[in-house]
C-alpha cells in the first residue's frame, strides 16, 4: 500500500476498545496493509465488525503519514470483533496465518517497512497460549518452506486509524492497489473459507 500524505482532521484518542457484551470477543491482528486484512476478516461468519488501525507503536494518536514513516514503531493491524459461539479464536487463527505470508520480516510484497509486520496482539493469556501453539506447530510440522517470524505480543493500546480507511477495498474497488493487490488476496481468501463466509459473501 502507497501510503499517502493525509493525516487526521479530528485525533482519535482511545484504549482497546471494551465490550460488555460478553457474547463478543476481540482479536488483532497485524497482516500487513490492513486494507487487505480488513477486506479478507469481514468476509468470514460470526465476525461482527472489523477496524482497520495501529498498535505495537510508542507514540500516542499516531495518524497514517506518521506510521507510514516507520519511527513510531507502530503496525497496521485489524480490530476483530467476533462472536465466540460462531468462530473461535483458533479458527481466526487459521484464518490469519492464511491471509499473508507469516515467514515475511517487516514486509508483505512490495509493502515494505515494520508498519506492515506480521504479528499477533494477544488480550489474555488464553490467546497468548492459542497463538504461540498454533505457530509453533506450524513451524515443527515445517508448513512454509521457512519459520515463521510473527511476533505474539500483548495489547496495549489499539489506535483506530482515520475514517477513510475503513470498508478501503469496498469503497474503492477500481483503484489500482484494490484490483491489483487485494482482489485476488481476498479472492482465495474465499475459496480457501469458502465454508466460513457470511451469508453476503456466498
Amino acid at each position: 500500500m502507497a501510503c499517502g500524505t493525509e493525516s487526521r482532521t479530528a485525533p482519535i484518542h482511545t484504549d482497546l476498545m471494551k465490550h460488555t457484551d460478553s457474547t463478543t470477543d476481540t482479536a488483532i491482528f497485524g497482516a500487513g496493509c490492513f486494507w487487505c486484512t480488513e477486506a479478507q476478516f469481514e468476509m468470514l461468519e460470526g465476525v461482527i465488525d472489523v477496524k482497520p488501525g495501529y498498535a505495537g507503536g510508542h507514540t500516542d494518536n499516531p495518524s497514517y503519514k506518521e506510521v507510514c514513516t516507520g519511527l513510531t514503531g507502530h503496525a497496521e493491524v485489524a480490530q476483530i470483533i467476533f462472536d465466540p459461539s460462531r468462530i473461535s479464536y483458533d479458527e481466526l487463527l487459521e484464518a490469519f496465518w492464511l491471509a499473508h505470508d507469516p515467514t515475511q520480516l517487516n514486509r508483505q510484497g512490495n509493502d515494505i517497512g515494520t508498519q506492515y509486520r506480521s504479528v499477533i496482539f494477544y488480550t489474555n493469556e488464553e490467546q497468548r497460549q492459542l497463538a504461540e501453539t498454533y505457530k509453533d506447530r506450524l513451524n515443527k510440522e515445517k508448513v512454509y518452506q521457512s519459520p515463521i517470524v510473527t511476533t505474539i505480543e500483548p495489547l496495549s493500546k489499539f489506535w483506530p486509524a482515520e475514517s477513510y480507511h475503513e470498508d478501503y477495498y469496498r469503497n474503492n474497488p477500481d483503484q489500482g492497489y484494490c484490483r491489483l493487490v487485494i482482489q485476488p488476496k481476498v479472492e482465495k481468501f474465499k475459496k480457501v473459507f469458502k465454508n466460513k463466509l457470511n451469508n453476503k459473501e456466498k
